[in-house]
């Protein structure tokens, strides 16, 4: 028996999936997984040396806190929200996902997160692997320069310097990687509703999302 609703958000870096996500739980009131960051969270332990089962320890101590601005990451009271947020930390994440035993290790960690409780899931495989049954799954697009100009006042509001032609550059080939790769590559669930978010502001993907999810969850 179905014991809960879930909504998957997929698309590539910077395409607006964990705003959206954040803004549609707290609209319906739904916890959030951003897959994302636990991929960051893995490659922030796996950094400091822990071993898999100590890292798995770590990710599910894990506490997720959506705000309208951003998700705050909890681990053990204190936040780390900004140390797995670094483009060190997501190259190396990026990295880390290509490899199958990674993956393996994770994705019983999604399926089973926040186990009863609604669900919205983002990141880059929710609908095609993670959750294949969610009753809504959106595809979230943007085009490179787009997204490369989002991530760059993300970063910058986060203090951090980074040069726009480089993160141009850094998007296009992390695209590229995702597409084509053997191992859950990002591509749209075939009952998906793909997005594209280019010419759209937050507000505009909001309410189209939330009329679709007020249809899918209201049968």
């Amino acid at each position: 028996m179905k014991n809960r609703n879930v909504i998957t958000i997929d698309g590539p870096s910077a395409a607006g999936k964990g705003s959206l996500a954040r803004n549609l739980a707290l609209y319906l009131d739904f916890e959030i997984l951003d897959s994302g960051s636990l991929y960051r969270a893995y490659a922030y332990f796996y950094n400091q040396g822990l071993s898999d089962i100590k890292i798995v320890q770590a990710i599910n101590e894990l506490v997720f806190i959506p705000t309208k601005d951003d998700t705050n990451i909890l681990y053990q009271n204190n936040e780390i929200t900004s140390d797995i947020r670094n483009e060190e930390i997501a190259k190396t994440a990026s990295r880390l996902s290509a490899l199958s035993e990674t993956r393996e290790l994770l994705i019983d960690i999604q399926r089973n997160f926040m186990e009863g409780k609604n669900i919205i899931a983002d990141g880059r495989d929710m609908g095609t692997v993670v959750f294949p049954e969610a009753d809504l799954k959106i595809f979230l697009d943007a085009s490179a320069k787009v997204r490369a100009e989002r991530r760059y006042l993300e970063l910058q509001k986060r203090g951090q310097e980074v040069n726009m032609r480089d993160l141009i550059a850094d998007i296009e080939l992390r695209d590229l990687k995702d597409r084509t790769r053997t191992l859950s590559p990002l591509i749209p669930a075939d009952d998906s509703i793909t997005i594209d978010s280019s010419e759209m502001s937050l507000e505009e993907v909001l309410s189209f999302t939330k009329r679709l999810a007020k249809k899918e969850l209201n049968k």
